[in-house]
């Protein structure tokens, strides 16, 4: 079983998978198409050899005529192709999630895709990412929709921005998470010498947002907060140096244990997006002061800072309690900058 996401080229990809067979129903040329791309790559997830996710990408220089009214933007991302097999996992916000990742390594002005409405569910999953419904393409196949995300400005909300980040007047913390729970959270945060097996098809995985349960005061956060994730050391080795920041997040809400009636309502809203089971979860709220973090996954850091560097280079104090604590805005953008994030994420 291959539960992350693989770049294949399309000539690796069976064709044949029932996976594609809706595809072909919708698009009388889709085989022909993609035996002409058969030199480009896709993203797949596969679970028994069988595809359960498939995502093509597009970069477009603008402006986009083909659809009606034409799209006027300098450089822009196609979704060509989204199809996942749904089943309660979220799945979709997975892919989602690395189609925006390419549209601001590609510094894009707009994210598109084509679809039809009968396609329900993933249209509403597009919209509640900032994909807004612009015009309609005609072609052979019938009329699709064509709905655009813009990435070069932003709506001051944190799903409909999503990924892009506002740091004006936002608070920036460095919030510690161990590595038992931060690979399986962050799969594109993963560590190189991590086993990729670990990442499950599974909602706490997949999904855009994350929920971390912890008694450290993170409630001094406010909506559209800033977090920069520290995986902290490996076991048994020097903070120094298997300690490293991986990924930047933005708080949506913070809530104490005690804004829930008992320990199963706290449990059903924690864990909706997080790894802890219940009996875990339950150890922590009978410890009390317990407070469960809501926030999306924005960035992966594509160059890791360890402990040593965060502390001799971007200014963080040795001393200082690793857990939770607030980074000047000089040192959160150090870190973005050190860290290799695309400047594209940041919108002033």
């Amino acid at each position: 079983m291959s539960n992350y996401l693989q770049r294949r080229k399309f000539n690796e990809i069976n064709l044949l998978d029932p996976f594609f067979n809706s595809l072909k129903e919708d698009y009388p040329d889709f085989e022909h198409w993609f035996k002409r791309k058969e030199n480009e790559e896709a993203y797949i997830l596969l679970n028994n050899n069988l595809l359960e996710g498939f995502l093509y990408l597009k970069y477009e220089n603008g402006p986009i005529q083909d659809v009606k009214p034409t799209i006027n933007c300098n450089k822009a991302l196609k979704i060509g192709t989204l199809k996942i097999n749904p089943h309660g996992t979220r799945l979709g916000e997975r892919f989602i999630k690395k189609a925006l990742d390419y549209a601001i390594i590609g510094n894009v002005d707009v994210c598109y895709v084509t679809i039809f409405e009968k396609h329900a569910a993933l249209l509403s999953l597009l919209e509640k990412y900032g994909f807004v419904r612009y015009g309609h393409k005609e072609n052979v196949n019938g009329n699709e929709l064509v709905l655009i995300k813009d990435l070069k400005r932003i709506k001051n909300d944190v799903l409909l921005d999503y990924p892009l980040i506002n740091p004006n007047k936002k608070q920036k913390f460095i919030l510690s998470i161990y590595p038992k729970y931060h690979s399986v959270m962050f799969p594109d945060s993963i560590l190189r010498n991590e086993n990729v097996n670990i990442l499950e098809d599974v909602t706490y995985t997949n999904s855009i947002h994350k929920t971390y349960v912890t008694r450290m005061p993170v409630n001094q956060a406010n909506k559209g907060d800033i977090f920069i994730i520290y995986r902290t050391k490996t076991p048994g080795q020097s903070a120094e140096y298997t300690s490293v920041v991986t990924s930047v997040c933005v708080v949506e809400e913070v809530k104490g244990q005690n804004e829930f009636y008992n320990f199963d309502a706290f449990y059903n809203y924690a864990t909706t997006y997080s790894i802890f089971d219940k009996e875990e979860l339950r150890v922590w709220y009978n410890k009390g002061d317990c407070y469960a973090v809501k926030m999306t996954y924005n960035a992966a850091l594509s160059k890791r800072l360890i402990r040593k560097r965060l502390i001799q280079e971007i200014g963080l104090e040795r001393n200082s309690y690793w857990g939770f604590f607030r980074l000047t805005d000089e040192q959160f953008y150090r870190i973005l900058k050190e860290g290799g994030v695309s400047e594209s994420i940041i919108i002033n």
